[in-house]
């Protein structure tokens, strides 16, 4: 049996460019999983296993492997750092027990960093620092420090501090054992002395060695009353508390270290080791019902449990379609059959695979705390629980955000549209925020997704990897229509002519609903006028409306409507006829309530060169851009503004001009707010001229 206290799910995640993947390729060298390292910018990365991840020098998909450091198993997940492909970042979160954030000592807490981190608070994850790069240009670790402290809101534990500085960086010093660690230039990780701790350095590693083992016992009120009374804990004891406080999240040890020059990596293998939680220690996921509701029951991590797993990716490769499981309790074995409490339909299992980037080995079982991925798995998607059939449950769900960009694709000839067809319904499994949509009166297909970046990739691999040529529309804004004015309506559906009739009368209101309710009913009805087994019927009728506004034809949001009268007819009433009212209704009042068009507002987040603020603030206000903060770096400023996402196309390009090829922006959507009347001008004349040429 398998100890699960020797193991370590981990992910790796942080800003574009931090060093993600190549801190991840360093572990796998170390624990001798491979044996040549694979660098990121010449495209032979392990975990970049894709042509367009080889090609940009970016991670897209999550990749997962599995290595042994000092007896201890660990399944990694290596995550990307674009802001467009967040949902990997979110959904790897969501089945890991605990995390090593990357963060650039030149260009330190960046602003997918920030999101990246705010979706670890939210999963509870344990997680440790890495500050990377301290041999580039500009580096400063304790820099880095005081903006972990300040833009993330976050108590970094520092554990180790660098010798020397940008090129001169050639080790770090253990603050815990007061031991310096020295490579040598030979690049290779295993060359290094371990030494006493520089004579110019003393000081300071006294006092951060006090600070460490002050903040420690403060995890153990004995250790804490002996430490005041002038007794050192011992070393055990020290790390014993860094665990406790690391797994309650009241602080994150913090390394540094490159990567690249393979400096400092060991010393954060060790902390994964001694501080982040097994399986076992962490709050178990809670169950909850078909609605989502949580039930109180836990997910508690025993293989001795019934089986409980949460299939968290789906990934289509040359050997089929791969579902990434985390098995959170029981054993499952080649040949069962499990349920999959979303469908419940039962599965039988065939080929069970340990991952290794894009390479397999075969399993026969596997048990709780273990990251799979199993082989040809028919109806499972993204946020399935798998569960034993006797025994039925549905683990927390995931959530993705709704997509704000689309795109028209159709193929460039005839013979193209099946093979799209399939190869979309794949991409589709895999990739929660990318959705699919085909416009009826059209037949255009349309891909709806989280920025430029993503569409743009989908498009490529599409291309490459399932060979369709495509012709690509300009990408469309996702639009929402919305009221403004409170309305109160009658309508009657009455069609009596001869035989069985139908009848339904409503009295409503329709008024603005809170921003981000969506559509939301109530009926106050009393007296039976509308009978209770007619009001879901009214729901219906209403909801079914919100497909399609009045104004340009986009998807209505934030609307109240309550039913508070009507009346009905004992034979001629029935659920169709106060459907068909409702729909009438919305018809009817929805050019009365002051609707207005609404366009999804990003918050955009542009770094740039300190003399070129000017002219990236002029742009952001042409660009209908609301400034809402700046803040100037050392290398450079941080200018944080609310920008419409329809003036945000190309917007790269613009920077890159602008800033002399040196600054970086990333955006994620805000909220969606008023659009002004020429822009609403612009957009409802477009939809009318798209629904003339249909």
């Amino acid at each position: 049996m398998t100890d699960l206290n020797k193991y370590r799910n981990i992910g790796i995640f942080a800003h574009v460019d931090a060093g993600k993947t190549t801190t991840t390729e360093r572990i796998l060298k170390l624990t001798g999983k491979i044996h040549k390292t694979g660098e990121v910018h010449e495209g032979a990365a392990t975990t970049d296993f894709m042509e367009q991840e080889q090609e940009r020098g970016i991670t897209i998909q999550s990749a997962a492997t599995t290595c042994f450091w000092k007896d201890h198993r660990f399944n990694i997940i290596d995550t990307p750092g674009h802001v467009d492909f967040t949902v990997e970042v979110y959904r790897s979160l969501k089945v890991l027990d605990g995390g090593v954030g990357v963060f650039c000592g030149s260009g330190g807490v960046e602003p997918q960093s920030e999101t990246n981190w705010r979706y670890a608070n939210e999963s509870e994850v344990a997680r440790v620092i890495f500050v990377n790069k301290l041999d580039r240009m500009g580096a400063d670790f304790y820099r880095v420090v005081d903006q972990i402290k300040n833009v993330l809101g976050a108590n970094p534990l520092v554990c180790t501090l660098p010798i020397g500085t940008e090129d001169q960086f050639v080790g770090v010093v253990d603050v815990l054992t007061k031991k310096a660690y020295v490579w040598d230039d030979s690049g290779q990780p295993e060359n290094y002395e371990i030494l006493d701790v520089p004579a110019d350095m003393v000081d300071d590693v006294d006092m951060y060695h006090e600070q460490l083992i002050e903040t420690a016992v403060e995890q153990d009120d004995d250790l804490m009353m002996a430490y005041m009374e002038g007794e050192m804990p011992s070393i055990e004891d020290i790390k014993r508390c860094i665990r406790k406080g690391t797994i309650a999240l009241d602080f994150f040890p913090t390394f540094c270290g490159s990567a690249f020059k393979n400096k400092g990596v060991q010393l954060v293998l060790d902390a994964v080791v001694d501080y982040l939680p097994s399986p076992t220690e962490v709050d178990p996921q809670d169950l909850t019902d078909e609605e989502g509701n949580a039930t109180g029951e836990k997910a508690i991590v025993s293989p001795d449990e019934p089986l409980r797993a949460l299939a968290f990716k789906i990934m289509d490769d040359r050997f089929g379609a791969l579902t990434f499981v985390r098995i959170y309790s029981g054993v499952l074995n080649k040949g069962d059959t499990i349920l999959n409490s979303a469908t419940g339909k039962t599965e039988r299992i065939g080929r069970m695979v340990e991952m290794h980037a894009d390479e397999r080995n075969e399993l026969s079982s596997a048990t709780a705390g273990d990251i799979i991925a199993i082989v040809g798995m028919k109806n499972v998607q993204t946020g399935h629980t798998l569960c034993d059939q006797k025994k039925p449950c549905t683990l927390e769900a995931m959530v993705f955000p709704e997509p704000v960009i689309s795109i028209a694709v159709a193929p460039k000839d005839k013979g193209g549209s099946e093979k799209m067809g399939i190869a979309i319904g794949k991409m589709v499994a895999e990739d929660p925020s990318f959705r699919v949509e085909t416009d009826e009166d059209s037949g255009e297909t349309i891909l709806k997704g989280m920025g430029e970046l993503h569409l743009d990739v989908k498009v490529d691999i599409l291309k490459r990897t399932y060979g369709v040529e495509l012709n690509v529309g300009k990408p469309q804004v996702a639009y929402r229509e919305s009221i403004t004015i409170p309305v109160e309506d009658s309508y009657t559906h009455k069609k009596q002519s001869g035989g069985s009739g139908q009848f339904g009368k409503i009295d409503y209101r329709m008024k603005p609903g809170e921003p981000g309710t969506g559509f939301t009913f109530s009926s106050s009805v009393v007296g039976g006028n509308v009978p209770k087994e007619f009001w879901p019927a009214v729901e219906k009728g209403f909801a079914s409306m919100m497909q399609e506004g009045t104004v340009a034809g986009f998807p209505v949001v934030d609307v109240e409507v309550e039913l508070f009268d009507g009346g009905f007819h004992a034979v001629d009433s029935s659920a169709i006829a106060f459907e068909i009212a409702a729909k009438g209704g919305f018809r009817q009042s929805m050019p009365k309530a002051g609707p207005q068009l609404l366009e999804p507002v990003m918050k955009v987040d542009v770094f740039t060169p300190e003399d070129h603020v000017g002219d990236v603030i002029g742009d952001l206000n042409r660009r209908r851009g609301m400034i809402k903060d700046q803040e100037a770096g050392v290398t450079g400023v941080r200018i944080k503004a609310d920008v419409p996402l329809s003036e945000m196309f190309g917007y790269i390009g613009h920077l890159r001009t602008m800033t002399s090829g040196r600054g970086q922006f990333s955006m994620e959507f805000s909220h969606y707010s008023q659009c002004p009347a020429n822009v609403a001008e612009t957009v409802i004349a477009e939809a009318k001229e798209r629904k003339a040429n249909k």
